[in-house]
Order: structure tokens, then C-alpha cells, then sequence
């Protein structure tokens, strides 16, 4: 009834799933993850209980094929119908399909990646998946990757009753809003006609508002663009003799302080500036 993927960042700071399902609110059922642990998801008839049980496996050592095979040794509940997938910080992911899953079922694994789906409209969602996990080798972002995954498997046909939900978890140590927490990405589209491309569309969202910049591409404050930018956010009614100050002040206001860094302004958050001014927002 669900299609997933469990993936390691190629750095191994980060680790995340990616789900979709003809199912509500998938997210509240399917991922678990844990900075520096692993991630977990649980599929078709899911066991809940296998979310804690493998983060705590994960966390004493034990790798994923194994966090998997004790899952499943210690469920007295119908491990026919179950399908689960785990990663660890190291390692191959691992992945079980039980001989009851709705068909199509089945999943693959290997170094930092597991991916499975149930109920499925053929073996090839699950192909295409992996060959997209696997081309988007040079993409640093996890999430980014996890959602090309599942947007391949989606496109190869998904879930064969349709579409309704989707939904993102990233986490790394200390990379989560304001550096006071991990979880990197949290992001549900529960009902929707088109679920997969919701989510990537949140996601691109989420890149502006919460992604820190990046360094290489910041813009000095001075000269020519610290006069544009202090005239813009005059306009606004942020007028403050320390530049830096205002600039704070306003991103603040539009969701946009994650990208701030003194003495500079990033090129997405002068480009939102411009476009403030322009509408007189």
C-alpha cells in the first residue's frame, strides 16, 4: 500500500526517508530517524512499535540487517503482512518484504540505501527508484535525493490504487532550525491529488526558508549593494544606521533569518528583497 525509501547521505551526516501511499497522512505512520542512529520505515499492515525498536537497535550497534531480522523475530503479529526498511550510519541498508504483501511487493538495498513498496503497480517502481537513487550520486542533499527517488517510483506507477499522501524526514546532528535541533527536514502532505509533486514543491520551499546559504555565494554589503539593499528596507520601513540590524529585522518578518549572515546577504534573500519592493509588500 506504500512505496519508501531509507537513504544515508553520501558524507553520512544525514539520514532520512521519503514515502508516498494511497493511504492518509503516510508520515504519521511509515518514517522514524535519528541523528547519528539510523532511519526506520514501516510499511503495509505497519508495526508502529518497529520505529522505537529499530532506533534502539541501531543506536547499541547493531547493523541494519540485523536491526531487521530481530524486528521481525520479535513481532507476534501478522509478520506475513509486514514490510520494513532500515539504514544505519554505516554500511548496506537492509529490507524485508513478508510473503503476504499485497503484490506487487518487494524492495532492494545496498550501501546507504534501502527501498521497498507494496501493493504496487509492478516490480519497475522499485527499479526506477534505485536507478534514481543511484544516478543522483553527486547530490549532496538528502533530501533532495530521497525526493527524485521517490518521484521516479511515483512516475513508474507507485501505489496501483493511487495517489494521496506523501512525506519527508531528514535528520543531522545539529543542522535542524537554528542549530538547536536535528531534524533537518519534516515535511507531510496528507491529502492530496498529487502528493509526490506537492512534496517536492514544499521542499523547494523549505531550501528557501530554512537552509543555511551557502558561503561561496554570499554578496559583501558594501558599495553599490549595501546602498540598494538600505534604500530597499527604507522603503519598507526598516531604516536602522547599522545595515546588518535592518537586514535582520526584515528577514525576520518574511521567515528568512535562517539565511542571514552578518556583513553580507545571501543572493536568494536580496532576490525575495527585490521582489518585496517591487510588489510593496
Amino acid at each position: 500500500m506504500t512505496f519508501s525509501i531509507v537513504g544515508r547521505s553520501a558524507d553520512g551526516t544525514a539520514l532520512g526517508i521519503a514515502v508516498a501511499s494511497k493511504f492518509l497522512g503516510v508520515g504519521a505512520a511509515v518514517p522514524a530517524a535519528l541523528a547519528d542512529v539510523g532511519a526506520v520505515a514501516t510499511q503495509s499492515y505497519a508495526n508502529l512499535a518497529y520505529r522505537p525498536q529499530g532506533l534502539a537497535l541501531l543506536s547499541s550497534g547493531v547493523p541494519a540487517d540485523f536491526t531487521v531480522r530481530a524486528l521481525i523475530a520479535g513481532d507476534d503479529g501478522p509478520v506475513g503482512h509486514r514490510q520494513v526498511g532500515v539504514v544505519g550510519t554505516t554500511g548496506n541498508g537492509a529490507t524485508f518484504t513478508g510473503d503476504d504483501c499485497h503484490p506487487w511487493a518487494g524492495g532492494t538495498a545496498g550501501d546507504g540505501y534501502a527501498i521497498q513498496g507494496n501493493m504496487l503497480a509492478g516490480a519497475a517502481v522499485v527499479g526506477d527508484m534505485e536507478s534514481a537513487w543511484l544516478a543522483s550520486a553527486g547530490e549532496s542533499r538528502l533530501a533532495y535525493r530521497l525526493v527524485e527517488a521517490l518521484h521516479a517510483g511515483d512516475k513508474a506507477g507507485g501505489d496501483r490504487r493511487g495517489r494521496q499522501s506523501a512525506a519527508l524526514l531528514v535528520v543531522a546532528k545539529g543542522l535542524g532550525y537554528g542549530g538547536t535541533s536535528d531534524v533537518l527536514v519534516d515535511l507531510r502532505v496528507d491529502d492530496h491529488p498529487d502528493p509526490v509533486a506537492e512534496l517536492a514543491r514544499l521542499l523547494t520551499m523549505h531550501t528557501l526558508y530554512f537552509e543555511r546559504p551557502d558561503p561561496a555565494v554570499l554578496i559583501p554589503l558594501t558599495g553599490p549593494v549595501a546602498a540598494e539593499v538600505a534604500e530597499r528596507l527604507a522603503s519598507l520601513g526598516h531604516q536602522d544606521p547599522d545595515l546588518d540590524e535592518a537586514l535582520a529585522s526584515w528577514a525576520g518578518i518574511e521567515n528568512l533569518e535562517m539565511r542571514i549572515v552578518p556583513g553580507s546577504i545571501d543572493p536568494l534573500v536580496l532576490a525575495q528583497l527585490r521582489a518585496a519592493t517591487v510588489s510593496g509588500k
